[in-house]
């Protein structure tokens, strides 16, 4: 049997089709425009997902017999808003996650309503990117539209609703939307009183594994596949991205050093932090915590092409060896787009500082990758507070194919880091996700444990780890003396 998998991104579909036993057999994508309306905002025609899907999988089945195809599972952009009116049309364009024009709605949500009753409520506080904002903003400054709103969702689950015909989300996903009470898993009838909006206008709520429906006949035809095929409920693209690292069971880590930067903690019970990480549900029918920094590895790739110019990354890093690593008196703090955990500082700035007369281009480049290194340990430590004791994490994502960086990575984590075999993100992790559904395996673990498979490991070394321990401590203290500056900047 085959199984299809969706990454619904920002600027384009992924789609990929897994073979039982887990191989991946044909991947294809489809782009789709951006809309910027106003500066900082952010917005997406739901209707241009819906022709990307449709084409991405009648390429992907072109060459197989469509009725060995049984399932189909989604990882998705999350917080991002759709909203229907009676008639189940797209009222608007959806509002996405990157959309930054909610800082009104996002202060009154954390100032006004509190951060210790948000907390309460969802086990997270209000980011601008998050569903909750965007729907006060709609009612504020769209009431027609507001009033016209039958049902709210978000990205994925409008494409699964295409295709079924069910209004449906998932626990993980709908986490990212500050509507969720996260811990109980069901919708926080106290924030859906603070947004203005019903019971009635949210999806119902499943497991990323469940079933929520097979293909309407439309959707069939359109894609050429059968009826019968399953489609499960899907994850938001981080847990759906973990599912596809084998990032499942209680302390279960995966680091993905992409543009931005994230860390992602499967937990067996619920576990919130206040401000510092997201406590969401995992697809996996589980929690994670997850610290998401900004600027990753775009804060190499601003000092490479912007500062140093070059392309060459690896001839910059061949120049640093292993007897300067813990040694660097230059530190760099990696906010170039403010910061989002654990600090939720959009008005923090990247700077270096502790150069003297004898700082070397190496030392600055050196200190971008420790710099990002240590920015995502904070979040690190943030769940170590809550007592989650991680050893090991899968590392992912464009940075983390630098030896040297994995090597920091390693030892300012003091954590074994494994490589998976394959890397596929949330497409991946939606197809495997189908499998379950399907009955091909008994529950999430069994099949990661099953499919997931590491090519290489990298060992933190004590004396490093020593060396590296000091100089957290330092960087520790800089964003605490920096941070009343910034707003200034």
């Amino acid at each position: 049997m085959y199984y299809i998998g969706i990454d619904l991104g920002t600027s384009a579909v992924k789609l990929l089709l897994m073979k039982s036993g887990g191989s991946i057999e044909k991947i294809v994508s489809r782009e789709y425009p951006l809309s910027f309306p106003h500066p900082g905002w952010s917005e997406q025609d739901p209707d241009a997902w819906i022709s990307a899907v449709k084409d991405g999988v009648r390429e992907l089945a072109a060459d197989i017999d469509a009725s060995e195809v049984a399932g189909i599972g989604a990882g998705g952009q999350m917080h991002g808003l759709v909203i229907l009116d009676e008639n189940d049309k797209v009222i608007r364009p959806a509002i996405l996650w990157n959309d930054g024009r909610t800082q009104e709605e996002t202060e009154y949500l954390n100032n006004d309503i509190g951060t210790d009753r948000l907390a309460e409520y969802t086990g997270n506080i209000a980011f601008a990117g998050f569903t909750a904002p965007k729907i006060l903003w709609i009612k504020k400054h769209e009431p027609e539209n507001f009033a016209r709103i039958k049902k709210i969702m978000l990205p994925k689950d409008y494409v699964n609703y295409r295709l079924t015909g069910v209004h449906c989300s998932d626990y993980s996903d709908a986490s990212g939307m500050l509507l969720l009470d996260v811990k109980n898993k069901k919708w926080s009838e106290e924030m859906l009183s603070i947004c203005g909006i019903s019971l009635d206008q949210m999806p119902k709520l499943y497991e990323s594994y469940e079933v929520v429906g097979t293909l309407t006949k439309k959707a069939a035809e359109e894609l050429g596949l059968q009826e019968t095929v399953k489609v499960v409920a899907g994850a938001g693209d981080n847990a759906a991205a973990a599912i596809g690292t084998g990032t499942v069971g209680n302390g279960a880590c995966n680091i993905s050093l992409g543009t931005s930067g994230t860390i992602f903690i499967s937990s067996d019970t619920f576990r919130s932090s206040g401000n510092a990480l997201h406590a969401f549900a995992h697809a996996d029918g589980a929690y994670h915590l997850m610290g998401c920094m900004l600027s990753a590895a775009s804060c190499n790739k601003w000092w490479m092409d912007e500062i140093v110019r070059t392309r060459d990354y690896p001839a910059e890093q061949k120049e640093i060896s292993a007897d300067r690593l813990g040694k660097n008196h230059v530190y760099y703090l990696p906010y170039l787009m403010g910061e989002r955990a654990p600090h939720n500082d959009p008005a923090a700035r990247a700077c270096f500082i502790g150069m003297t007369m004898d700082t070397s281009r190496e030392d600055l480049t050196q200190a971008v990758l420790e710099g990002v290194a240590f920015g995502m340990r904070d979040s690190l430590e943030a769940a170590r507070a809550l007592g989650v004791d991680v050893k090991t994490s899968m590392i992912c994502g464009g940075g983390a194919k630098s030896p040297l960086w994995r090597k920091i990575f390693a030892n300012v984590m003091n954590l074994t880091l494994t490589i998976p075999e394959t890397e596929q993100g949330p497409g991946y992790g939606g197809a495997i996700l189908a499998a379950v559904a399907c009955g091909e395996y008994s529950d999430v673990k069994q099949a990661t444990d099953t499919l997931i498979h590491v090519t290489g490991t990298e060992e933190p070394d004590p004396a490093l780890v020593a060396l590296y321990e000091e100089r957290y401590h330092t960087f520790d203290r800089l964003y605490p003396a920096l941070k009343e500056l910034f707003p200034t900047l």
